[in-house]
């Protein structure tokens, strides 16, 4: 049975940092294709950030240079860097790589 982990998120000051984590498990395939995606209240869900052909990651425009999309050491893990947080932030983030459902995501709060 394919499982889909998201951690790390929580409650922060302006200017700090988060790391979200992302898991896949039951998956027998190495995952090469995988979107970072958030939901503000009351908006859209919107693209973060990608890792594509496991080789080459995009990025949203507000979050160049303050975000960095990675994969762990383990077969399917994911991290997201979140640094120089801003109250704009603030929304659920969710992992979504290719072939897999999406998972309940993980709340991120930044305070001014």
């Amino acid at each position: 049975q394919v499982r889909l982990v998201e951690s790390g998120g929580g409650l922060v000051q302006a200017g700090g940092s988060l790391r979200l984590s992302c898991a896949v498990s039951g998956f027998s395939s190495r995952i090469y294709y995988i979107d970072w995606y958030r939901q503000a209240p009351g908006k859209e869900r919107e693209l973060v950030a990608s890792i594509i052909n496991g080789d080459r990651s995009e990025y949203l425009d507000s979050v160049k240079g303050r975000f960095t999309i990675s994969s762990g050491s383990a077969k399917n893990t994911w991290h997201l860097q979140m640094d120089s947080l801003k109250p704009e932030d603030t929304a659920v983030y969710y992992c979504k790589p290719t072939r897999v459902a999406w998972g309940q995501g993980t709340q991120v709060t930044v305070s001014s």
